[in-house]
């Protein structure tokens, strides 16, 4: 037996574990520390006004500076409603992330954008499942947390998606907090993430290069283009490609992102706009650590257990054409019809476990598989401004359709082992193995929708919305056909009691299918939908003359017809089950001087099954896996001399168990971000970045016998122009 030594103990043991209480206090404590240092440099500045003694050097002012900003309560958005509302004016928890926050902030990678300026959101996948692979107010996986782009729908299959991976191409990331059933169809429990890509200008022309070089072999050049070409024709164009030689053994990564658009302003009142999205994406093969004694040694840090011939490979094309035409000065007539296809390639061994008495691994599951997707369909609404007895109402009506058809190829039931050396692992190969067709699926669905909002007076509105979808799924082998049906709703109030102030609540009714409808087996084609509702209230304001931005919300979300154990009976499963959830989230967002920025946001949730009887014992009461108790980012900007920006961020996550039993679990973490930023000119700039700041060593994702670490330290310097 050898001596464990180089340990870092990452795991907090069971009887050293913290009582609920205890986490919660220090969430909280955490939390308040946050918005306290956020609030420090205002009350330092109203000192100052006053010619009292500040708290801290006015910095120096630059004129026309832009932060970017992690929080605008002005912003439009289609991820809370339907009706083209601003932040404030929607019911809901809703956060729009600007592309220029994304880009100041070094996040090229989508998913880093999303949960480093997302509030309450935390990242659990792994390289192949990365697209849908998020947690929000306690529900995570493709089912609760529906991702989507420009507003269609991205089904994963079997929980493995990445697209759109590449943030050059995208305009803003709508996210929505909560239930989103009414608005995407079944599923979205814990939320739903728009990432909308950027689109034709029409009133001026912007082109725009970024070179990219950094350490572990980072390199990636991208250019955007868009403007007018005449009168009536106006274009967007966005290529980005990189490639990494990777930070373990033999994982390079490569990646080619491309957007195009073309927009023909055919009358003054139609407008049609045919776009393009190509994504070519390698990403790493790295599937995870094994633990020693539920730690990591940090000798096997940069070791990659996988085979030498792995591969993780997708390929995605969506194509769509969108009208707009506005036959009347109050009607508004949008049709969406697109045509996505999705070519998924999986060669891995996932699976290691270390074994102590021979001092080795030993690795299985050798998984093979190929996805065919396509999916085709058209979204077409109509909206209408009247005005009943002198009020402002705005409806929105229309019907979702799509066709789907999938076919996973694969060599289930994965065979194979091999043992490999513990601190010096042989990667071998992965071998001949027989594909077989494991699944041919053809889902049909359609939905109808209608969204209104009453504004009875300047200071209150209503907003409510009602969805209904019917769900076909056919499969071949074994044929089975099989439908679906849900009728998903929400209710809404805003009051304002000031022009600066929006006071809402909010009661919603959702619907989540069993698992993935696009790998429905036969033993799941007689179970139901699960049920969901959520009760929200909040508030959103603006302070200090506009300057900054705050909303505060508290929401309670139960979840029923889980499938469950029959307590009665063990040996029946049946839909009994209850999940709930209960949290706060708040974000804050202010110009603390001209040349000072701080965002900050922060979730405190307590989610728990409330009702789950399973093979291995009652699990009613634990927490559910992937679903920590606390998460908040923090990012400040500081202008510090004429050209000269630097920046840093700290994104937080709480500890999460690992399996219903909540015997084993990951801990928590807290990377730290920076950033300095050099303009020599108006359109030229050179960006520092810096990832994982003090090198610290995390886990992701990952169960009982390994996890997914993730980078070390890196850096990487950005040369951006625009001409």
């Amino acid at each position: 037996m050898r001596n464990h030594v180089h340990f870092r103990s990452t795991r907090l043991d069971a009887q050293d574990r913290l009582p609920r209480h205890a986490i919660t206090r220090r969430g909280v404590a955490l939390l308040m520390t946050w918005l306290t240092m956020a609030a420090l440099p205002v009350f330092a500045q109203q000192a100052q006004d006053s010619g009292a003694d500040p708290l801290m050097l006015d910095p120096i002012t630059i004129e026309g500076l832009s932060f970017g900003s992690g929080l605008d309560l002005q912003a439009r958005s289609n991820a809370g409603s339907r009706l083209g509302l601003s932040v404030f004016e929607t019911p809901a928890s809703v956060q729009v992330i600007e592309a220029d926050t994304i880009r100041q902030r070094g996040q090229r990678d989508v998913n880093q954008a999303i949960v480093q300026n997302g509030t309450g959101i935390s990242f659990h996948g792994s390289p192949g499942n990365g697209g849908t692979s998020f947690s929000m107010r306690g529900f995570s996986g493709h089912a609760s947390v529906t991702r989507l782009y420009d507003g269609t729908r991205l089904y994963p299959a079997s929980g493995t998606i990445s697209f759109p991976f590449d943030s050059w191409n995208v305009e803003r990331i709508e996210v929505l907090n909560g239930p989103a059933s009414v608005l995407y169809g079944e599923g979205a429990i814990g939320g739903a993430i728009n990432i909308v890509p950027k689109r034709p200008l029409t009133d001026r022309t912007r082109n725009e290069m970024r070179a990219t070089v950094g350490t572990d072999g980072q390199r990636g050049l991208a250019f955007g283009s868009a403007g007018p070409i005449s009168e009536v024709l106006a274009y967007s164009f966005g290529v980005s490609g990189t490639a990494s030689d990777g930070w373990l053994d033999r994982d390079d990564t490569s990646s080619l992102s491309l957007s195009a658009a073309l927009r023909w302003q055919a009358t003054e009142d139609l407008a049609l706009t045919l776009s393009h999205d190509h994504g070519d994406n390698r990403p790493s093969t790295y599937f995870g650590t094994p633990l020693v004694d539920g730690r990591i040694d940090e000798r096997v840090r940069h070791r990659n257990f996988n085979v030498e011939d792995a591969v993780v490979r997708y390929k995605d094309r969506y194509t769509q054409l969108r009208a707009e035409w506005t036959p009347a000065g109050n009607v508004t007539i949008r049709s969406n019809s697109y045509y996505l296809t999705s070519d998924r390639n999986w060669r891995n061994v996932e699976d290691y476990l270390y074994r102590p008495d021979t001092d080795d691994v030993l690795r299985q599951f050798y998984i093979a598989i190929n996805h065919d997707l396509e999916q085709v369909g058209n979204r077409t609404e109509a909206t209408i401004v009247t005005t009943p007895g002198g009020m402002e109402n705005t409806t929105t009506i229309g019907f979702d359709v799509n066709r789907i058809k999938f076919r996973n190829t694969n060599n289930s039931p994965y065979p194979g082992q091999s043992v490999v050396d513990f601190l010096n692992p042989q990667p071998g190969f992965f071998g001949p193995h027989e594909m077989a067709t494991t699944a041919d699926l053809t889902t049909d669905q359609y939905a109808l929708f209608l969204d209104n909002r009453l504004k009875i007076s300047n200071q209150w509105s209503v907003v409510g919305g009602l969805r209904y979808d019917n769900l076909r799924v056919t499969r071949i082998d074994p044929a089975f056909t099989r439908s679906f049906d849900s009728t998903s709703w929400r209710l809404g109030a805003v009051y304002n009691p000031v022009p600066d102030v929006a006071v809402y609540a909010q009661y919603s009714r959702a619907a989540e299918p069993i698992g993935n409808v696009l790998s429905l087996a036969q033993s799941q084609a007689d179970l139901k939908l699960t049920t969901a509702r959520q009760q929200e209230i909040g508030v959103k304001f603006g302070f200090l003359g506009g300057r900054g931005d705050a909303t505060l919300s508290a929401y309670r979300i139960v979840k029923n017809d889980l499938l469950a154990r029959d307590p009665d009976d063990p040996a029946i499963t049946r839909q009994i089950g209850q999940q709930s959830s209960k949290g706060i989230e708040a974000a804050l967002g202010f110009d603390v001087t001209s040349s000072l920025r701080v965002d900050v946001n922060g979730a405190l949730l307590s989610p728990r099954y409330d009702d789950y009887v399973q093979s291995g014992g009652d699990y009613s009461g634990n927490r559910p896996p992937n679903a920590p108790r606390r998460v908040a980012n923090i990012w400040g900007s500081w202008a510090f001399a004429e050209g000269w920006t630097a920046r840093t961020g700290a994104h937080h996550v709480g500890e999460a168990f690992t399996s219903d039993a909540n015997t084993t679990s990951r801990p928590s973490y807290t990377v730290i971000n920076a950033g300095l930023q050099w303009k020599p000119r108006d359109n030229m700039s050179l960006d520092l970045n810096i990832y994982n700041l003090t090198d610290r060593l995390y886990a992701t994702s990952g169960g009982a016998n390994q996890w997914l670490l993730a980078p070390p330290r890196s850096a990487s310097l950005d040369f951006h122009v625009t001409f």
